[in-house]
C-alpha cells in the first residue's frame, strides 16, 4: 500500500480523536406521559367534583320546569278522573300527592305547587280551608240538572252545550245522557266533528206537509252557491229570501273633490308703490301728478 495514504489516514484518525464529538440522546418520553396523566386526573377529578346522579337529586337538576308541570299535569288528570267518578270532596295537597303517588317530590315544588300552580290552575278550585277540589266548566250533579242549563240556554238563545264539557262536569255522564235521549237532540259541527246539545223543546214542532217535505228532499242545492239560489229565488218571483243570509259589505262612496274655481289672490309685494300708476300704453308714469316718459 502507498505510505503516503498510510500516513494521511493515520493523520486523520489523530485529528478525529482529539476533536470532542457530542452524541444525540433520544428523548425521553417519560415526562411528557407523566404531564399527560396528571392533565387526565386533573380532568377526572373536575368532572367527578360535579353533582353526582343518583336516586334523590336527579328530579331537581336540569330540566326541572318540565318535571315540575308533569307533576302539576299529573295532578290535574286525577282531580278531573275523580270528579267524574263522583268524588266531590275537597283534599289537601299531601293528599293529592299520596293518592298520585307523588309523594318524593322536593319541598320546592310541594311548596310551589301549593302557593302558585293550584291556587291559579283554571281546573282547579281552590276552598276557605286551603285545600283543592276539581273546578268543571258547569256546576252539574245529575240529570235533572243538566236538563235545567239545558232549558235556560235554550230560553236565553245561547246555542248548545259541548258534549266534551258535559263529560267533564257531569259524573257518570254516559248514563245521564242515556235517560234522557228524548230530551236532547245531538249536532256534529262540521268544522271539527266536535257534538254539541241542544234541548229538544218538543213545544216547538210542526206537522209539515207530505208534498213540502218531498219537494224540499227531491231539491238538491249542493252545488249551487248562495248567487245562483238567490237569482233563481228572483226568477220565481220570491223576494222573501233577500234579507236573510251574510250581507255584503257596502263600500261606501267616495265625494267627488268640489270644482271650484280658484280666485287667484293678488301679489303683496312691492305695495310701497301703491300711489304709483304704471301704464303701458305709452309707457309713462304717473306719480303725484308728475307725468314721466
Amino acid at each position: 500500500m502507498d505510505p503516503a495514504l498510510l500516513r494521511e489516514r493515520e493523520a486523520f484518525r489523530k485529528k478525529a480523536l482529539a476533536t470532542p464529538s457530542v452524541e444525540k440522546k433520544k428523548k425521553d418520553d417519560s415526562q411528557f406521559k407523566d404531564d399527560t396523566k396528571k392533565k387526565s386526573k386533573s380532568s377526572s377529578s373536575s368532572v367527578s367534583a360535579g353533582p353526582k346522579l343518583d336516586a334523590t337529586n336527579y328530579k331537581t337538576m336540569a330540566g326541572s320546569s318540565s318535571y315540575r308541570f308533569g307533576v302539576l299535569a299529573r295532578i290535574v288528570r286525577h282531580m278531573r278522573a275523580r270528579h267524574q267518578d263522583g268524588d266531590d270532596h275537597p283534599l289537601t295537597i299531601d293528599e293529592i300527592l299520596d293518592e298520585t303517588n307523588q309523594l318524593d317530590v322536593g319541598n320546592k315544588i310541594k311548596q310551589w305547587l301549593q302557593t302558585e300552580a293550584l291556587p291559579s290552575n283554571p281546573k282547579i278550585e281552590t276552598t276557605l280551608d286551603g285545600k283543592f277540589i276539581f273546578k268543571p266548566v258547569y256546576k252539574i250533579k245529575d240529570k235533572k240538572s243538566l236538563l235545567r242549563l239545558l232549558k235556560q240556554h235554550d230560553l236565553k238563545g245561547l246555542g248548545g252545550i259541548f258534549l266534551e264539557d258535559v263529560q267533564e262536569s257531569l259524573p257518570h255522564c254516559e248514563r245521564a245522557l242515556k235517560h234522557l235521549a228524548q230530551e236532547i237532540l245531538y249536532i256534529t259541527r262540521p268544522t271539527d266533528k266536535k257534538k254539541i246539545l241542544f234541548y229538544n223543546d218538543k213545544t216547538a214542532t210542526l206537522d209539515v206537509d207530505e208534498e213540502f217535505v218531498k219537494l224540499w228532499r227531491a231539491t238538491a242545492v249542493d252545488a249551487m252557491d248562495d248567487a245562483k239560489i238567490e237569482e233563481y229565488l228572483e226568477k220565481q218571483g220570491i223576494k222573501s229570501m233577500q234579507d236573510h243570509g251574510p250581507r255584503k259589505p257596502v263600500v261606501p262612496k267616495r265625494k267627488k273633490a268640489s270644482q271650484k274655481r280658484r280666485q287667484f289672490k293678488k301679489p303683496r309685494d312691492n305695495e310701497h308703490l301703491a300711489h304709483v300708476l304704471e301704464t303701458y300704453e305709452d309707457n309713462t308714469l304717473t306719480q303725484q301728478g308728475v307725468t314721466v316718459k
